[in-house]
């Protein structure tokens, strides 16, 4: 299986400098320290591998997480078809992209800038090093962050309900000295994701507390209110429009699943975008994906009208080149130069969830509602919105496998798309986590996040489940949880794995719930 390997260190180079070291000799080549001096090139360099590294590539999203939430479905059955998305786990290495590619550098980082008195660069660090936490524990559960780079202590994880404490301190610590400085200008050579502005950073600040505080919302209540309240009432205000979504730079790469589809051939359309896609008739999809091929309309007898296909993951797969004709990916993600990490619509999807549970500032759940939509569509470049939101009768379809009978499924979702008003606050919810999830096309992380704490969207089971004793049983009704340790820290931070199992509250294997997936279906 081929892997791309992004750079994910700067390594500067320094120069000592004399008074008899002789100018002429000096290799011009190399950065000398003072030029790494100016316009704060030494502490601002780093940061382009520290946004990069926020996400990762084949075996640490697409044959996870974007299997796992039914968004894209493999046709290759790598090792002999039993593997990550199947419940058996041959791949687990995004610890090892977070620790090494942003973690410990961004250290660096900090303690060079709180040396200099550079106060705004220490926070940037602290806050990209809580946006890579804040992906790393929805994945793993306790990780190692208010020990990390301590003596003595930097092998200790955190329990997760101490953890979410230490992520929303420090959150208040950064939008201090955003809020402090939000006319500074530092930042801005660095900044492909906002040009600098400091006060579009606070704003991503609280969005990510209020993120944050929705994830917590059903086992810690008191604490997920107060912390979303405090996102909703700064002053700095929430991401508010498309122009403020936080977008990472690809720094002229190309986007994972575009390699992935196209170079290599091993991913396809999802069966559950088909199934909700299709059968509520989402204008995104087309966005998203290709329509198969004239050739290839067999596939998609059951719904010729809208003509994709998606693979099953989980799915019993013979040759690959069964199911390449299957949907790809739009070509437009040929050309896209960056990627998506929080959006003004989830912004309004976590607002109309937060007004769902009585928070205040949260507004009205059916506007906050409606507004995620039409801020996704405009977003992704999708048409005829007011159609859509309208419809009150449009569901997602059947899945069927023209090549394999056993990977078919019977939708286990009715839901629509109009909001009505007197409908449970459960069935709200479940229209809500609906449209976040096609919005969140290429950040599938947020998504599996979404259907372990609530149950939404009801995506199908794996139709082959090769769980067993080795890495966790996950039941035939049910979905995978998180993912063990990685083996790295299981044999060289024995005392460690241990102790973070205990904080887990259940085995290191993939059907141990995390601290905010609390097993109830109820949702209020």
């Amino acid at each position: 299986m081929k892997k791309i390997f992004f750079a994910i260190l700067f390594t500067l180079g320094f120069m000592a400098c004399t008074d008899n070291f002789e100018e002429a000799n000096r290799n011009q080549y190399l950065i000398s320290d003072k030029s790494l001096e100016q316009d704060f090139n030494l502490l601002g360099s780093p940061f382009q591998g520290f946004l990069s590294n926020l996400f990762g590539h084949q075996i640490e999203e697409d044959l996870c997480y974007d299997n796992w939430t039914r968004m894209l479905g493999t046709p290759t059955p790598f090792v002999g078809g039993v593997n990550n998305t199947t419940y058996y786990i041959r791949w687990n290495s995004y610890w090892g992209r977070i620790y090494g590619s942003v973690m410990s550098p961004s250290l660096q980082v900090v303690k060079q800038a709180d040396e200099g008195g550079y106060e705004v660069f220490s926070q940037w660090a602290k806050m990209l090093q809580v946006l890579a936490i804040s992906k790393l524990t929805a994945i793993h559960g306790p990780v190692i962050y208010s020990n990390y780079g301590v003596s003595g202590q930097a092998n200790i994880y955190d329990k997760e309900d101490a953890l979410y404490n230490k992520l929303f301190a420090d959150l208040d610590a950064i939008q201090a000295v955003f809020a402090a400085n939000s006319a500074y200008k530092g930042l801005t050579k660095f900044d492909a994701s906002y040009g600098g502005n400091v006060a579009k950073w606070s704003k991503l600040v609280n969005s990510m507390r209020l993120r944050l505080a929705i994830r917590i919302s059903k086992v810690a209540p008191a604490l997920a209110k107060t912390q979303g309240e405090k996102a909703l009432s700064d002053p700095a205000g929430l991401i508010s429009s498309n122009g403020d979504n936080f977008n990472v730079s690809l720094y002229g790469d190309k986007i994972p699943v575009n390699v992935i589809c196209f170079e290599w051939g091993d991913t396809r359309m999802g069966s559950g975008m088909e199934s909700f896609g299709v059968g509520m008739k989402d204008n995104r999809i087309s966005s998203f994906f290709a329509p198969v091929a004239d050739a290839d309309k067999s596939l998609v007898s059951d719904h010729p009208d809208w003509p994709y296909k998606g693979i099953h993951s989980g799915a019993f797969l013979d040759a690959k080149d069964q199911r390449l004709p299957y949907s790809t990916i739009n070509e437009s993600f040929k050309s896209v130069t960056s990627r998506r990490y929080f959006t003004y619509s989830e912004v309004c999807h976590l607002k109309a969830e937060a007004a769902l549970r009585g928070w205040a500032g949260a507004g009205d759940a059916k506007t906050n509602y409606e507004n995620g939509v039409r801020a996704s569509f405009a977003d992704w470049g999708a048409g005829g919105v007011d159609a859509y939101l309208a419809d009150d009768t449009s569901k997602p379809i059947n899945y069927v496998d023209p090549k394999d009978s056993r990977n078919n499924w019977t939708s286990r979702s009715d839901v629509t798309v109009a909001w009505n008003d007197a409908d449970s606050n459960e069935r709200k919810l479940e229209k809500i986590i609906t449209q976040k999830y096609f919005n969140n096309f290429t950040n599938a992380l947020e998504s599996w996040v979404d259907h372990r704490r609530t149950g939404y969207p009801k995506l199908p089971y794996n139709t082959k489940n090769d769980s067993n004793a080795d890495w966790g049983v996950i039941p035939a009704n049910e979905f995978i949880k998180r993912m063990p340790f990685i083996n790295s820290e299981r044999d060289n931070n024995k005392a460690g794995v241990a102790d973070a199992t205990t904080k887990l509250g259940g085995p290191d294997n993939i059907a141990t719930r995390l601290w905010w997936d609390t097993g109830n279906v109820n949702n209020f």
